[in-house]
């Protein structure tokens, strides 16, 4: 008997290097971001999850679970009466302070940050184990491991494209070479200008854009089909991709969420960095 319940112990090493050990699989889940409520459906589990934080709002079928605050304050006393027998974290957009309060309490946690997008695949794959939802899990695995192995085959070998991407507009914010949207700007055969700095999501200068002087320049927009606030860069009309006008904006829940839309994302990056290689030499 002790041999069978060990075996049927699930053991998955999450993203901080951590071991998370379930005695069963998972039926009551809280989703701490919402790219995490968009992993957690993608692997079968979307009915376990018992509370999500706000701007969970994809698939449509996300916008009917409870809330329990955002990723930045919780709602702890929520979180504690739903009774989840697993949290699932966003390793570095949850409050470390109420994290504590809840690790404190006994409640397993799997921490999830996915850097490249393959890792998006391994995520996956990892939440339908802890769910107990392993068939629908691998099979979007393998879907998504297929659509970025196409896109990857097909913009291999493209001219270099210099490209600054900016998260956040007042003050500039950016991605270093860690960021899975750097990861997606390599897929297109594109150069992150500032790959090299340390944090994940560093602040920088309105100069130091000047001075790498991208081609492109490419950024993130709540929604569909608004122009964000790259606009501001026009002011400075000397900028190659002013001056050719490779502007490119990117719905943010296709590029900044690690999620299997990712890979749209990506496909509209890349097809913007081949229209910026079209203007060369006008």
């Amino acid at each position: 008997m002790c041999g069978f319940a060990a075996s049927a112990e699930i053991r998955v090493t999450d993203d901080s290097g951590r071991s998370v050990t379930l005695k069963q699989p998972a039926r009551r889940i809280i989703s701490l971001a919402p790219h995490i409520t968009e992993l957690l459906f993608a692997a079968g589990a979307g009915e376990r999850i018992v509370g999500a934080v706000e701007y969970s709002t994809y698939p449509k079928e996300a916008q009917r679970i409870p809330s329990i605050g955002d990723s930045a304050q919780l709602d702890l006393e929520r979180i504690v009466a739903l009774k989840p027998d697993l949290i699932v974290v966003w390793q570095h957009g949850n409050a470390q302070r109420q994290l504590n309060m809840l690790l404190q309490l006994g409640i397993p946690a799997f921490y999830t940050e996915p850097h490249r997008l393959g890792d998006v695949a391994r995520s996956i794959e990892q939440l339908g184990r802890l769910a107990g939802t392993e068939a629908a899990a691998a099979a979007a695995a393998r879907a998504f491991t297929s659509g970025e192995a196409e896109l990857r085959a097909r913009y291999a070998g493209r001219d270099p494209v210099s490209v600054y991407f900016q998260i956040w507009g007042r003050p500039p914010m950016t991605v270093n070479a860690q960021h899975i949207i750097s990861d997606a700007i390599r897929l297109c055969g594109g150069q992150n200008v500032f790959a090299g700095l340390k944090r994940l999501t560093p602040e920088i200068s309105t100069e130091a854009v000047l001075a790498a002087d991208p081609e492109a320049i490419a950024g993130v927009t709540a929604e569909a089909g608004q122009a964000g606030n790259l606009d501001a860069w026009k002011q400075w009309p000397h900028l190659q991709a002013v001056a050719r006008g490779n502007l490119f904006v990117i719905p943010s829940d296709i590029i900044s969420r690690n999620t299997p839309r990712i890979l749209d994302g990506a496909q509209e990056l890349c097809e913007h960095l081949d229209a910026a290689r079209a203007r060369r030499g006008r």
